[in-house]
């Protein structure tokens, strides 16, 4: 598992002005809370964060945060928030996480050997992806960066539903934590059929080739 490094600074100065006249330094606000700690006001370097999440591990790793110099602790991005129209990251949320302690997480899916699959050969079939992540509950150290789901053999008709993903030893689904198996057993990927439809405009070049036929005769 990849380890992300992250140096931030103590903040006292809060608010919307505060945060403002943080980012105008190209710093991101941002906050660390839990593990029966008070919450602490942070800022991070926005440059570094926009280096870190260009890989996808950032995002369901653990992270080691110094604020100040200080001890290094341990902690997961719980939220990030972005400029809806610019390359802008507006606020981060940190948790500090315990060794012992059982953490619930969204961690994507990565499919393999897709283009590999005899559905993906068939004429007319597409692969539909319904579902590109899960939450999953397991330790700190158990953690994935990303669960594999290989569909090579995967064809016309098959569906994977979440009880056929393969967990890694310590992890599982919280989907299935809130009562009937079956009734939150829900479908991962599926296929479908492309359906040709004949636009107006291919329907009039169609009449018009006809007609010239019809004429040349």
């Amino acid at each position: 598992m990849a380890i992300f490094k992250v140096n931030a600074e103590l903040r006292d100065d809060l608010g919307k002005g505060a945060s403002r006249r943080l980012r105008r330094t190209n710093r991101i606000p941002g906050i660390i809370y839990g593990a029966g700690r008070d919450p602490r006001a942070v800022s991070v370097e926005h440059h570094k964060v926009l280096k870190f999440i260009e890989d996808e591990a950032f995002f369901t790793s653990i992270l080691e945060l110094s604020a100040d110099g200080g001890k290094r602790q341990k902690v997961v991005l719980r939220d990030m928030q972005r400029h809806p129209s610019k390359p802008i990251i507006m606020h981060m949320d940190f948790q500090r996480i315990s060794d012992d302690e059982e953490l619930h997480m969204n961690i994507p899916l990565h499919f393999l050997n897709e283009d590999d699959s005899p559905a993906a050969k068939t004429a007319g079939i597409i692969i539909a992806h319904q579902i590109t992540e899960v939450e999953v509950a397991c330790l700190p150290a158990n953690l994935p960066e990303y669960i594999e789901i290989d569909i090579v053999d995967f064809k016309e008709g098959d569906i994977v539903r979440l009880s056929d993903i393969k967990l890694p030893e310590g992890v599982t689904l919280t989907a299935f934590s809130h009562g009937d198996e079956a009734e939150h057993d829900e479908v991962v990927i599926s296929t479908t059929h492309v359906v040709a439809i004949a636009t107006e405009e291919s329907t009039e070049e169609a009449v018009e080739t006809t007609e010239e036929e019809k004429t040349e005769e």
